[in-house]
């Protein structure tokens, strides 16, 4: 890990020399030390029992500007850094569809739809709620900006799930084809799309407007209509796309392909007024029954080994350590405790789901599914940053935010790690049969 970070190192120096800033020098020895430092840490964290994802979004920590200062905050690298991580997460996504069975999906849909809604009302109204009544200390606002308005959002900000984290760690833990795992990926699609929902709101009301709910009804419309249409249409014309794709010789097409595949539909998405995830995670759905997907699957692999790494150490690398730290100038116990009542909160609201479904024959574990909501990540960055920008949250709440999201982010890989450990313990080497989960999502209605 040494050598990674003295690379590092040398761009950072290079990078206050202002000429180099742009090099294409200076870019690699960035990339360079995030995917070493990042696949060296995931190394280790696997060694000690712990999902590599864990070390990769500890590598973003050490990689930040609050530590070794490698990933630089502003400027043409930390752009490029910041595209190459949403083609990380792309891809990721788009790997989770592919081997997601959409038949079985399909029969968790209601439950999912519960542990959704459930995981993003619950947190809301808690948030909202403590805000309201305690108004904290380090809660004040700028004129005009009234005390309902930082609690919507600070409610708002406790909703976000960031299904990327939850996904990568149960296809670590090898998870991803449990019961557990699709309504958790099921779930966190639908809460992606309240989420988008939620945003277009407090973005509204950010910018002074006043929205109807013709309005908001047609942003649920936007937003949970894409993924139906993408998946619907895409099954219609992948298979002919890829089966003539699949006779062309040139290297490399058929991975090509469906890499452009992936990022088209995240495109269409982002156009669509969806979220880019939902785009992606669609194009692996319907890639996964055409003719090609041994093919694509095999082959995607390595294309996300690379880019996938940087999105996580990216979401560790806006971690700001000194808000933690005694005697740096950015520490503030209220802001501290402000903090760790969010997390409680952002725990709470998101854990309670899990026990809103599963109790009958599939004996799903509600724990694991509770657990594989908490995590905030970059969706949670999103929320606060917007109430940053919009004068709504002050520097003070939006550190206290942060801290909610740096702890929901990096207590989630241990905790799915444990509570797997222990599902598995109880059960012996029976697990329910897959067809199962059907009888779970019954549950829901």
């Amino acid at each position: 890990m040494v050598a990674p970070l003295l690379l590092g190192g040398l761009a950072v120096a290079a990078l206050q020399h202002g000429e180099a800033a742009a090099s294409p020098a200076m870019f690699f020895l960035v990339i360079v030390a995030i995917l070493a430092t990042a696949k060296a840490l995931g190394e280790l964290a696997e060694r000690i029992g712990q999902p590599a994802v864990l070390g990769e979004l500890l590598a973003g920590v050490l990689l930040g500007a609050s530590v070794f200062a490698v990933i630089p905050e502003t400027g043409p690298i930390a752009e490029v850094v910041e595209l190459l991580a949403e083609v990380g997460v792309a891809i990721l996504l788009f790997e989770i569809g592919l081997e997601t069975d959409l038949r079985e999906m399909a029969r968790v849909g209601g439950t999912a739809a519960v542990v959704a809604i459930v995981g993003v009302a619950t947190p809301f109204l808690l948030g909202f709620a403590y805000w309201w009544m305690v108004d904290p200390a380090i809660g004040t606002h700028p004129e005009g900006i009234t005390l309902t308005m930082v609690a919507i959002f600070i409610g708002a900000t406790l909703t976000a799930t960031s299904v990327g984290i939850t996904a990568r760690v149960l296809n670590d833990l090898g998870r991803i084809h449990t019961p557990e795992a699709r309504v958790i990926i099921g779930a966190a699609v639908v809460d992606d799309v309240l989420g988008l929902v939620i945003l277009a709101i407090v973005s509204g009301l950010a910018a002074g407007a006043t929205l109807t709910p013709v309005d908001i009804g047609l942003k649920f419309l936007i937003a949970g209509g894409f993924l139906v249409a993408a998946v619907i249409v895409g099954n219609l014309a992948a298979p002919r796309i890829f089966g003539f794709i699949d006779r062309l010789r040139v290297r490399g097409v058929l991975v090509v392909a469906a890499v452009c595949f992936a990022l088209l539909f995240a495109a269409l998405a982002s156009l669509a007024g969806s979220a880019m995830i939902i785009g992606a995670f669609a194009a692996g759905i319907v890639l996964s029954s055409t003719n090609q997907f041994d093919l694509i699957e095999e082959r995607v692999k390595p294309v996300a080994d690379v880019f996938t790494p940087i999105f996580f150490v990216s979401v560790g690398a806006s971690v700001n350590v000194l808000l933690l730290v005694p005697g740096t100038g950015q520490f503030d116990p209220g802001v501290i405790g402000v903090g760790a009542a969010l997390v409680g909160i952002a725990v709470i609201g998101k854990f309670v789901s899990g026990y809103a479904v599963g109790w009958g024959k599939a004996r799903l574990s509600h724990a694991a599914i509770g657990v594989g909501m908490i995590p905030r990540g970059e969706v949670g960055l999103i929320f606060a940053d917007l109430g940053l920008s919009n004068g709504i949250l002050s520097r003070s709440v939006f550190s206290a935010v942060l801290i909610m999201v740096m702890v929901t982010t990096f207590v989630t890989p241990p905790l799915l790690k444990i509570i797997f450990r222990r599902t598995q313990a109880g059960e012996g080497t029976e697990r329910p049969p897959v067809h199962d989960v059907e009888s779970a999502a019954h549950l829901a209605e």
